[in-house]
């Protein structure tokens, strides 16, 4: 008889990498339950997890696909101060929230939470994340134990859960706003004043919100472009 779902998500180190090409860990487990994914596809786990999810699946052990990657050594996401522009990208895309930071602010990685997902680094903009070696020598399952896979997935559902209820929380207000009935149109207007603060029909006029973070992105990455050019040889 196959495995269930949280059997086969319970053998995997739950570091949410999504290099298996699903969204985390348990979308992958489900895939394998469902006959809709080989055993195959977790670097993280590497040789020893592909053993494991044969046995509880029934199925005969494979190589590591490499499509998905290699089996290494387990590695911590290290910022660069120095080149750290605040963006917040790389506290966004952190699957377990062990990146701590404020906007315009240089940002740290929690050591003991990093899963080594890698994630962070695809999302910085100006490429001031390493991936540095913690386990030489030991790989996979002997990188990580399942206390640190059961942590690690605590933290994955608890900032799942976090970011449904921001959601939530921010459909309500819009929700809100538009049950606010429009403020009755001015019968007299000041040429220069009003016309300018109205909106064209038809036009789109972005959140304050989101012009902030835009603006506030694109500021850092031009410092940071200033800062590469007054280092560079011969400048």
């Amino acid at each position: 008889m196959s495995a269930s779902p949280a059997q086969l998500a319970a053998a995997l180190p739950q570091t949410q990498c999504r290099r298996c090409g699903y969204e985390d860990c348990e979308a992958y487990a489900q895939a394998i339950a469902h006959g809709e994914a080989e055993i195959n596809r977790c670097p993280p786990g590497g040789a020893e997890g592909i053993e494991r999810l044969a046995r509880l699946s029934g199925r005969p052990p494979l190589p590591l696909d490499p499509s998905c990657g290699e089996e290494a050594p387990r590695a911590l996401a290290v910022i660069d101060e120095a080149w750290c522009i605040g963006c917040t990208l790389c506290i966004q895309a952190c699957p377990v929230d062990c990146i701590i930071g404020a906007p315009r602010q240089m940002h740290t990685v929690i050591d003991d939470q990093c899963t080594g997902c890698e994630l962070c680094v695809l999302a910085c903009p100006v490429d001031c994340i390493a991936m540095e070696p913690v386990t030489p020598g030991c790989t996979g399952w002997t990188a990580w134990s399942p206390a640190q896979a059961d942590a690690a997935r605590a933290r994955y559902e608890f900032r799942q859960e976090r970011l449904a209820r921001e959601r939530h929380e921010h459909e309500t207000r819009l929700a809100e706003r538009a049950a606010v009935p429009p403020r009755a149109t001015l019968t007299q207007t000041t040429p220069g004043v009003n016309d300018a603060a109205t909106p064209a029909a038809g036009s789109t006029v972005p959140s304050d919100d989101a012009a902030r973070r835009r603006a506030t992105i694109e500021a850092a990455l031009a410092r940071a472009r200033a800062q590469r050019e007054k280092h560079a040889p011969g400048s």
